[in-house]
């Protein structure tokens, strides 16, 4: 039996409190469902750190979970052939506690691709040999754990939620993403897109190097134009693009 991993189960308890610490959090009419997939997804989410933590050179931080990736693995940026398939993590998964009709979770058995999630994981998963050297380089979190969800199933993001709203989830959220910065010990933390970077920046000050890779998401034009080579580009003057 493999030994314990104080990093993981320190990455756990950090996650398990700011699980705690967001669900207490209410909002108004205009949400119509939130996902917390640290508590039904669980146990992808512990399967991934269980298996992957370890220090690393730089953290990537993306906004908050896409209905088709991490909404249903428990995995950042977790579509599910990439969690399943590359990350070898097939766990089964729970229910919210309010589910939307039009945003149902069904787990490692979602039919739907996160596309963020693909280009992601996907463009790794052509530069490395396998998870665990990935690993050795980079970790992949979330700023925000929770899915926001409109009367029309249209997913909200964080930043659009009113002031009074914002606030205590982006305290609950800084907390979390100083914790976990100081337990990985990254040289660089690394923004997946405009609000990552911007929050990683405010929270963290000038302790660490910053670098900001466009979103991966098929709303963005210049992403659909070929995110890998944009990805490469930001990557490999610093070194983190094996062979360049």
């Amino acid at each position: 039996m493999p030994s314990p991993n104080p990093l993981a189960a320190s990455m756990i308890q950090a996650m398990h409190n700011l699980s705690d610490d967001v669900s207490r959090l209410r909002f108004g009419s205009h949400v119509a469902a939130v996902y917390n997939p640290l508590v039904y997804a669980r146990a992808g989410a512990e399967a991934y750190l269980q298996r992957y933590v370890q220090p690393c050179r730089a953290v990537l931080v993306g906004m908050n979970p896409g209905p088709f990736g991490m909404a249903q693995t428990g995995v950042p940026f977790g579509e599910i052939a990439s969690v399943r398939d590359w990350l070898g993590i097939q766990v089964a998964i729970g229910q919210p506690e309010h589910p939307h009709p039009k945003r149902p979770i069904t787990g490692f058995s979602c039919t739907r691709s996160e596309v963020s999630g693909r280009r992601l994981w996907g463009f790794f998963r052509s530069l490395y040999p396998g998870p665990e050297r990935f690993f050795a380089d980079f970790h992949v979190a979330n700023y925000c754990p929770l899915v926001f969800m409109e009367e029309s199933g249209r997913n909200l993001t964080p930043d659009k939620l009113p002031a009074e709203e914002r606030a205590p989830l982006y305290s609950a959220c800084d907390r979390h993403l100083i914790r976990i910065i100081s337990l990985l010990g990254p040289v660089w933390v690394i923004g997946v897109g405009a609000f990552a970077t911007k929050r990683i920046r405010e929270v963290l000050g000038e302790r660490y190097q910053y670098l900001t890779l466009p979103h991966p998401s098929p709303a963005s034009p210049l992403a659909n134009r070929g995110w890998d080579d944009l990805a490469r580009s930001a990557l490999s003057p610093l070194g983190f693009v094996p062979g360049c």
